[in-house]
């Protein structure tokens, strides 16, 4: 059975307030044709999946610094997570777990990812059921729900995953989707120093196997923002030497 098809319903009463309107789509959501052309070995294939989400590996793909990385999206919820939260694009490694932890009393997670397999992957690592988080098949394009519809969103290492059309789409729906006064998370890579030992190597690694993510030395993240709904950045914050950044948006009223 699909992931999207067992959505937990939130009716037992763990929350007062209904879920987040999220419909169902009309068809099959297909996976993009750039997904399935560069990052089949990454994210789609099954055996991809149980290659790649180890500990080990991830940390040394971010070169020694995933845990810093999940702290500092921890960090703008030192008191906890409350409220609707959705997170757009699974990830490897520990962070949904982590999230799922925080969640206080009356407060959901929804994880939305274009691919089932990511999707099934997450739930083995939940535990699960639990009615305070859904996991739902959806392109990060196309956000099937209302205006205004969460207190908070991220995005864990996804927009240097997409081509530019596709990465001010999706930025630009995760700020829809976020109520005013909201946060608005990213976590991503950023241009290093020029004096970075590693800066040779991780060019390389994007010329090899990132086809977009050279943009993100290109530009700040901020470049790839809508005009509206407007929004304020709250925080920005890079780490190792710069090759990292954390970007904290706050949607205006």
């Amino acid at each position: 059975m699909k992931v999207s098809e067992s959505t937990p319903d939130n009716t037992d009463g763990q929350a007062d307030k209904p879920a987040v309107a999220f419909g169902r789509p009309s068809a099959p959501v297909e996976t993009p044709g750039y997904l399935h052309k560069i990052y089949w070995w990454a994210y789609e294939h099954p055996l991809a999946v149980r290659f790649w989400d180890h500990g080990f590996l991830i940390n040394f793909i971010l070169l020694g610094n995933y845990d810093r990385l999940v702290d500092a999206v921890l960090d703008e919820f030192k008191d906890g997570l409350s409220g609707d939260t959705l997170q757009i694009s699974c990830a490897y490694g520990k962070l949904t777990p982590r999230l799922e932890g925080r969640l206080k009393d009356g407060a959901r997670l929804d994880v939305i990812d274009v691919l089932n397999v990511q999707l099934e992957n997450v739930r083995r690592k939940l535990r699960w059921p639990d009615e305070r988080v859904r996991l739902i098949q959806c392109d990060a394009t196309h956000l099937n729900c209302p205006d205004a519809s969460y207190d908070q969103a991220l995005m864990f290492f996804l927009p240097h995953e997409l081509p530019e059309d596709r990465r001010r789409m999706a930025i630009a729906e995760a700020l829809r989707v976020v109520k005013p006064g909201g946060k608005v998370i990213f976590v991503e890579f950023h241009k290093p120093k020029w004096w970075h030992p590693l800066r040779l190597w991780q060019r390389l690694v994007f010329l090899l196997f990132e086809p977009f993510a050279m943009d993100m030395w290109r530009h700040e993240l901020s470049y790839y923002l809508p005009d509206a709904p407007a929004c304020t950045v709250a925080r920005h914050e890079t780490y190792f030497g710069g090759l990292y950044q954390k970007l904290v948006l706050i949607r205006n009223a």
